[in-house]
């Protein structure tokens, strides 16, 4: 068997090579499940780079990325195959006009791959080029709906009762991600390895605003990333995530901003935070003249 990656450091160097700057355990749990063969959960707050990193897996191993968007009501037929019953219906109607057809040789017929729907998880096990499948947000389904999951993640295989066992023909790397909104049954965790990524510290995302935004200052970006993380220490219904951090980063060079001031992180807060209730807690520690935000704070020189 042959394998993606030669060591931990091999997937964290070629992972930077596509602007995802992972840790250390990021890259050792990629590691281990291209060695292992097992899917990676990938828990943690919306926005940390979670589905990121597989598409950035997928692209630094040229594999197709085949997603899996989850949502409530989502059920075999949208997430494994489903049967062209149209065309299974132009079929027996075209056949039953022929003298002497039989229905076990019409049944044979139309349920038959020429007549069957993939979706994205059939299509990954059937696929014969190297695939990544993305199950994201996987804690949107029910619980009844992560049956459909299990038999793939510790198989790599469906059953299809018309056609049998369909076995994967080489193994993907699976990725599925959770925003923690209800808690994930055992019996699918067993199946994964585990890796929590977590808001990033400040170091790390200022390194990913300098990565990400083009000729932004080194300093600018030190302190988009001071801001930012004050703001997360807040009591808000919604914390920035590293994807609304790089948006404010570009507002702040498209408006033209070299320091950041009260004024400025008052007029574009709402780049960041996405409920009045946080925009307006935000705004009045911006204003408050005693607050960390003035005195030895974010907006102070570094």
């Amino acid at each position: 068997m042959s394998y993606r990656f030669d060591t931990v450091n091999d997937v964290r160097t070629r992972l930077q090579g596509v602007d995802y700057l992972s840790d250390d355990a990021i890259a050792g749990i990629v590691y281990l499940a291209d060695r292992l063969g097992k899917p990676i959960l990938v828990e943690g707050p919306a926005g940390t780079g979670k589905t990121q990193l597989a598409k950035s897996v997928a692209e630094i191993c040229g594999a197709r990325l085949i997603r899996l968007q989850c949502y409530e009501g989502l059920d075999e037929s949208k997430a494994l195959y489903e049967w062209n019953y149209k065309k299974q219906l132009l079929r027996i109607q075209a056949t039953k006009a022929e003298e002497g057809a039989a229905w076990e040789e019409i049944e044979e017929d139309i349920f038959s791959d020429d007549f069957l729907l993939t979706r994205p998880l059939l299509e990954a096990i059937r696929a014969e080029d190297p695939v990544v499948l993305l199950i994201d947000e996987v804690d949107r389904v029910e619980v009844e709906t992560e049956a459909l999951l299990l038999e793939i993640l510790s198989d790599y295989q469906v059953s299809i009762p018309e056609l049998g066992t369909i076995t994967a023909r080489q193994i993907p790397m699976v990725f599925l991600t959770s925003n923690n909104t209800r808690e994930l049954s055992e019996a699918l965790k067993r199946r994964c390895l585990f890796l929590h990524i977590d808001y990033p510290d400040m170091d790390r995302e200022k390194e990913i605003v300098l990565t990400k935004v083009p000729d932004i200052t080194e300093t600018l970006a030190d302190q988009v990333a001071r801001i930012v993380r004050s703001i997360r220490q807040m009591e808000l219904k919604k914390s920035p995530s590293v994807s609304e951090t790089l948006d404010w980063a570009r507002t702040l060079m498209l408006l033209g901003v070299e320091k950041i001031d009260a004024e400025t992180a008052t007029g574009t807060a709402n780049v960041l935070l996405k409920y009045q209730s946080d925009i307006a807690k935000a705004t009045k520690e911006f204003a408050n003249e005693g607050s960390s935000f003035r005195k030895g704070g974010p907006f102070a020189d570094k």
